[in-house]
């Protein structure tokens, strides 16, 4: 673990610089720590796959002080108790949202169903938050189904579209423009304005996702 310099009121603790499991969960311990203890003068914590990005009250701290009162703080993390969630996320992966399930098909060998099995059996873990407001990096997809993006971006990707990208898996929080592989929908709400985070999940936590049929994603408020 590395402490660096970020600018006058912030730094980069590095845990790695590579994206791996092993070091995705020290990450994961870490930010829960620090969140947990809820150190006064600590700003704003922000956690990606393989570092934590901290901003710091310069009156109360400087480089060197805060870096001590964070390295003996994430000493401790082993012995906190695991406040991650596991979240399940209904999907409706037909052909008519899932715009890219037949392109997959035909590049993979799989039939449909398959890449739904495949895609929904795992557990996949949030390693990051980012590009949109409540938009979670998760990982790792099964490497059958593990696509680049997409060589030309979509303009718009529909509020909700599910979606593939090399190893990862994501939800679009709404409408934006993507390059994503887009495999089905959800009417799972993933940016909510009322929340502090403004979104219910967070790294740390984990994702499940449940296909469901056509009927069950409209009467849930999906919109096809």
């Amino acid at each position: 673990m590395k402490i660096k310099v970020a600018s006058v009121d912030s730094l980069i603790i590095y845990f790695a610089d590579k994206i791996d499991k092993d070091i995705a969960l020290k990450v994961k311990n870490a930010y829960n720590c620090l969140r947990n203890l809820n150190i006064e003068g600590i700003i704003e914590i922000v956690p990606s796959y393989t570092s934590i990005f901290v901003t710091y009250d310069i009156f109360k701290y400087d480089f060197e002080e805060i870096s001590k009162v964070l390295a003996s703080s994430i000493k401790q993390s082993s012995t906190l108790e695991d406040t991650s969630k596991l979240i399940t996320i209904d999907v409706y992966y037909g052909v008519e949202v899932g715009l890219d399930l037949e392109d997959i098909s035909k590049k993979t060998t799989l039939s449909i169903d398959e890449i739904i099995k495949l895609h929904s059996e795992k557990i996949y873990d949030v390693y990051a938050i980012g590009f949109l407001p409540g938009f979670a990096y998760l990982a790792s997809v099964d490497e059958k189904i593990a696509l680049p993006r997409l060589s030309s971006p979509r303009k718009q990707i529909p509020k909700g579209s599910v979606s593939i990208a090399d190893t990862q898996t994501a939800v679009y929080p709404q409408a934006s423009p993507g390059g994503w592989n887009i495999i089905g929908r959800t009417a799972f709400e993933f940016f909510d304005k009322s929340l502090e985070s403004l979104s219910p999940i967070c790294v740390a936590d984990r994702v499940k996702f449940n296909p469901i049929s056509k009927e069950e994603f409209l009467k849930q408020g999906g919109v096809l």
